[in-house]
């Protein structure tokens, strides 16, 4: 089986830290993006992986490169953002015949029963019920459990079960087939559900599986309540934290290492990423970037990039890597 993660997109919701940071790599709760999403696999005996890399793509390809050096990961350009769908094209020649692929969204962290859907005979779809079903892709069932059919973002929902970015695909062949035959150009954007709709079409038999919990991680307000989520569970945050000069630690948090922090109030729900440097500051519910610079300022429901120099007095920011902000 291939694990297929598409993280060529720009993230532009995330911005400024998209700018100079693939989202994938933004960090909560400790770890990456893309290491929540690739340690579950390794963890579940799985080390073959194509990575579809575009918007600062060697970023990502350094980062694999560097942290996984034990997986078998291969690396494909979508040099146009002509979406999800023309991105699973380019992996054909990566796929053998009918081989098996999971195709999971590089900002997708889920908590479902990986095993269960590993070891299905038949092609899965990911969902979970939404409330406003409007803004994804939609998936209408069968009284038995049949996917009847797939919709990118309909304005009016055949159902509240919204697709949440993983896919399991056992007729490989046929969905590269169908690609071929529908001869799409790519011009413009080709979702993924398009695909999924056309093979439902062609009588390929899809199921769904339902996923406990779905962590957005696409904008700043959605990625801070997932670190606070993710934080809330015990293998995330910090359990042992170094004695820190005149300062209080309210967990959960998440410290990396090698961080300068005294005279300043912690928590909860702080992630801070490795030599990170916070003096005389208050900071909660917010995420710090590695070797970030913080100094007489109060922080709540703040993303900060790393690299980043803040003095003064703040409320709340949103700012991107490599910014120095003083406001004194």
């Amino acid at each position: 089986m291939k694990i297929v993660i598409p993280v060529a997109g720009a993230g532009a919701k995330l911005r400024p830290h998209t700018y100079t940071q693939p989202k994938p790599l933004i960090h909560l709760a400790g770890k990456t993006i893309l290491s929540f999403i690739i340690d579950q696999f390794i963890e579940a005996g799985h080390n073959d992986f194509i990575f579809i890399i575009g918007y600062l793509g060697d970023k990502i390809k350094n980062y694999v490169e560097e942290n996984y050096p034990q997986i078998n990961a291969s690396f494909i350009v979508q040099e146009e953002r002509s979406g999800t769908g023309h991105a699973i094209y380019l992996t054909k020649e990566l796929i053998g015949e009918n081989e098996e692929m999971l195709i999971v969204y590089g900002d997708t962290i889920c908590d479902f029963d990986l095993k269960e859907v590993l070891e299905s005979k038949q092609s899965l779809l990911g969902v979970k019920k939404v409330d406003d079903p409007r803004e994804f892709g939609v998936v209408e069932i069968s009284i038995d459990g049949i996917v009847k059919g797939v919709v990118e973002k309909p304005k009016i929902p055949m159902s509240n079960l919204a697709l949440v970015g993983v896919y399991k695909i056992m007729e490989t062949k046929k969905m590269f087939d169908i690609l071929e035959k529908e001869n799409h150009s790519f011009n413009e954007e080709y979702h993924l559900t398009s695909i999924l709709e056309s093979m439902v079409k062609n009588g390929i038999e899809m199921g769904v599986f339902y996923v406990n919990n779905w962590f957005d991680c696409g904008k700043k307000e959605t990625l801070l309540e997932t670190n606070a989520t993710l934080l809330s569970k015990v293998e995330y945050a910090s359990e042992e934290i170094p004695f820190f000069d005149n300062t209080i630690i309210i967990h959960p948090v998440s410290i990396a290492k090698d961080c300068e922090i005294e005279n300043s109030i912690i928590g909860p729900n702080v992630t801070i990423g490795e030599n990170a440097i916070i003096r005389n500051s208050m900071v909660t519910d917010s995420i710090i970037g590695s070797f970030s610079v913080l100094e007489k300022v109060v922080l709540h429901s703040s993303l900060i990039g790393s690299d980043a120099m803040i003095k003064g007095n703040s409320q709340s920011l949103n700012i991107g890597d490599n910014t120095e902000i003083d406001l004194r």
